[in-house]
């Protein structure tokens, strides 16, 4: 119970942050929280240090519980990419993902065709393998398509990389979530991953760099049109 409880405050809070119900500069009071939320005072105190550890609120004594910027925020942290997913800032945060992904995960390919076990490849072409026998069972090729993609980044050995899987994770769960995914999966994107696992198996980083650059931009096709018209954050702001 007091799990379930610390939950739903934390969801309630998170979320009404991101959506911009409660703005930067907001001032809670915990004891106002409780009432509202229906929970105790340690289940408030719960909830506002995870907020606190995503940077997303400072507590103060005499002041209160202060909503913070976005610019504060830990935009990498999967709970305020869940948030932002689920809010009117989805645009801005499937275009931040995408870009990131662009930019990182075919230099990840490239790496563990590099220096990755044998084994690996081996891995990948059977989770591909796996994923072309999936049929019309979406959520099971979410999986496997998460467990691909975290298996290149932790193969690249670059730890910065690696830490960013949870970051995909979201995104991918969230796409599908939100109806941004194929009701099946094509043959082609299928074939693309059997061939950045055989371009890292056969140590081809080339090859395996740009076999998923090109899964990476097929992406950026499909979904571009949720974040057209949606400007960028100036510097400093």
């Amino acid at each position: 119970m007091p799990s379930r409880l610390h939950q739903k405050a934390l969801e309630s809070l998170g979320s009404r942050i991101v959506d911009g119900a409660l703005p930067p500069g907001h001032v809670m009071l915990a004891e106002d929280l409780e009432a509202e939320l229906g929970v105790s005072r340690s289940v408030v105190r719960e909830a506002v240090r995870v907020l606190q550890s995503l940077g997303m609120v400072q507590s103060t004594k005499r002041v209160g519980i202060q909503v913070l910027p976005r610019s504060n925020w830990n935009p990498y942290d999967p709970l305020v990419i869940r948030w932002r997913l689920h809010s009117s800032d989805r645009g801005a945060q499937l275009r931040s993902l995408t870009e990131m992904r662009v930019a990182v995960e075919p230099m990840a390919a490239e790496l563990a065709a590099e220096h990755a076990p044998e084994a690996v490849g081996e891995e990948l072409h059977d989770i591909a393998n796996k994923m072309r026998g999936t049929g019309q069972d979406a959520r099971r090729f979410q999986q496997l398509d998460i467990r691909f993609h975290a298996l290149v980044l932790a193969a690249s050995g670059n730890e910065m990389f690696a830490s960013l899987h949870d970051a995909v994770a979201e995104v991918l769960t969230g796409r599908r979530e939100m109806g941004l995914t194929p009701s099946h999966p094509h043959e082609e994107g299928v074939q693309l991953h059997m061939d950045v696992a055989e371009a890292i198996a056969l140590r081809r980083p080339a090859e395996a760099r740009e076999t998923m650059n090109e899964i990476m931009r097929a992406t950026i096709d499909e979904i571009h049109l949720e974040w057209e018209g949606i400007p960028r954050d100036a510097p400093g702001s």
